[in-house]
């Protein structure tokens, strides 16, 4: 993108990224999961990350479209730019204060639109429950000796699951340079390094 964002006239501040143990810290945004998510912590109050991050979607040319509100902000593309598979990102604040400590955490979840999303859960929700009455019905006749040829249904549900796990990687794939779009965004606005 050409388009560079103003940068805060503050200096950045110090993110500590809170990387889970299979995560490794060396890579920026990993992308291995269905719905990536990152968690940091910084020295900036809550007040002071969603005006930081308003100033970025106000600012002239900026990348991204979205809503900030106490505690919560939620990021996409403009919408002559998303596709099918285009990301949203997340963003949920809390104070630390309780902690003992000062500043907050941000924590990030990416994910697709909410209809994409609302899809998948409940293809699924009734893929698994397929799954559980072709067992429960196959093995209820296999165990008073009747045929329960329904049993070969299982693994074919299987890859029907299996399936529809790789389509929405593949979708994530198709949306990952956004996925960065967005998460540049959010680092240039608010001069942290996620």
């Amino acid at each position: 993108m050409s388009n560079p964002l103003p940068v805060p006239p503050s200096t950045p501040k110090p993110a500590v990224p809170v990387q889970p143990e299979h995560q490794d810290p060396s890579e920026h945004l990993v992308l291995t999961r269905v719905r990536p998510r990152f968690q940091v912590e910084t020295s900036m109050s809550m007040e002071e990350v969603e005006r930081l991050i308003q100033e970025g979607l106000d600012a002239p040319g900026a990348p991204c479209r979205g809503s900030v509100h106490k505690a919560y902000a939620a990021l996409q593309l403009p919408v002559e730019l998303q596709h099918y598979w285009s990301p949203r990102l997340v963003i949920t604040l809390e104070d630390r204060a309780e902690e003992g400590q000062t500043g907050c955490r941000i924590r990030g979840l990416y994910g697709p639109r909410h209809e994409v999303w609302t899809m998948f859960v409940f293809f699924y929700a009734l893929i698994g429950f397929a799954i559980l009455m072709v067992a429960m019905i196959g093995g209820a006749r296999a165990s008073l000796g009747r045929p329960s040829g329904i049993l070969w249904a299982l693994p074919v549900l299987v890859v029907v699951f299996a399936s529809l796990w790789l389509v929405s990687y593949s979708g994530q794939k198709l949306g990952a340079k956004q996925m960065h779009v967005l998460h540049e965004f959010l680092e240039r606005s608010t001069g942290l390094v996620i």
